[in-house]
């Protein structure tokens, strides 16, 4: 029988990963749909994917599911496959591919159940999640990214915003969904109703549960990249146009960020200077996620500051 749950370390897990031959496919999927018994639902994906080698990240809810993995290619069939027949709800679903492919994002598999497949602190009464921004094709974005009368909204956490944004967007400065969206809730009630708002984010999940808020508050001309941010890049560049989406893609994993374009938006934490690489303060009681240039990398010893070094230190 299959076990339901990781039995290896993870260090040891990290270990296979790294000396596997496998060839990887890394892939995102989201799906809002209610879902009755969240755990027979949880124990079906795991097992399934457990079997065909998948690793990543997948949180199960009553509100639906939320995929990060990595996918071995031979079994990239088998595993849409899969989910069509499992569910119907998952026969229209999008599979977002990363535009950085690299075999070490993951070296688990986790599948978890949650309250919500995406935090959002959110306790309105009558929030219909099912009433969502109209789709906009990633192509159709660089015809209306220049309008005045079309307001972008990045929907993602700071450190996400400040290494990587189109141009012309707006952000709020929070590093949680939950803060973003109560931000949202008082930004838009200066707006009027007949402004044209699109959001965005990194796969779409965050900012169709965005759309359905903006919605809720009576605004009509609501909309969504498709895809988010992924789907933009990858279509671009199959055509061949001009990225709107400057700098670099955050991402939840071990590869940390995707390059899109050499623009440098990020600038170091402690000296200003432009850079775009995140790393975790070194002093565990920190923690802080921020922006280092090599140069005060080498100087603070990957602490984000002389405090956290001496405090760590003693």
């Amino acid at each position: 029988m299959t076990n339901l749950y990781n039995t290896l370390s993870r260090k040891i897990l990290k270990e296979n990963n790294e000396n596997r031959k496998k060839k990887y496919m890394i892939i995102s999927f989201y799906k809002y749909f209610s879902i009755v018994n969240t755990t027979k639902f949880r124990n079906f994906i795991y097992k399934f994917f457990n079997n065909l080698n998948i690793l990543g990240r997948i949180y199960i809810s009553s509100e639906g599911i939320n995929a990060q993995i990595s996918v071995p290619e031979k079994n990239y069939k088998k595993m849409k496959y899969f989910l069509i027949k499992f569910n119907n709800n998952f026969k229209d679903i999008h599979f977002n591919h990363c535009i950085e492919n690299k075999d070490n994002a993951f070296w688990l598999l986790s599948v978890k159940v949650r309250k919500k497949i995406v935090a959002d602190n959110l306790y309105i009464p009558n929030l219909d999640y099912k009433k969502k921004g109209i789709y906009i094709d990633p192509i159709h974005v660089n015809k209306i990214i220049h309008e005045k009368n079309v307001i972008f909204i990045d929907i993602r956490n700071r450190y996400e915003y400040e290494v990587g944004h189109f141009i012309r967007s707006i952000n709020f400065s929070y590093n949680t969904f939950r803060e973003q969206l109560q931000e949202l809730i008082n930004y838009i009630q200066k707006l009027k109703k007949n402004k044209k708002i699109v959001m965005y984010c990194t796969g779409g999940i965050r900012c169709e549960k965005a759309t359905s808020l903006l919605i809720h508050f009576g605004f009509k001309k609501i909309y969504q990249i498709q895809g988010g941010i992924l789907n933009y890049v990858n279509k671009i560049r199959k055509k061949n146009l001009k990225s709107y989406f400057k700098g670099i893609n955050f991402v939840f994993d071990a590869r940390i960020s995707e390059k899109i374009t050499h623009d440098i938006l990020g600038k170091c934490y402690n000296c200003g200077i432009a850079c775009n690489k995140h790393l975790n303060c070194k002093n565990s009681k920190c923690n802080l996620l921020f922006i280092q240039c090599i140069s005060c990398n080498t100087n603070f010893n990957k602490y984000c500051s002389k405090k956290c070094m001496i405090e760590n230190i003693l």
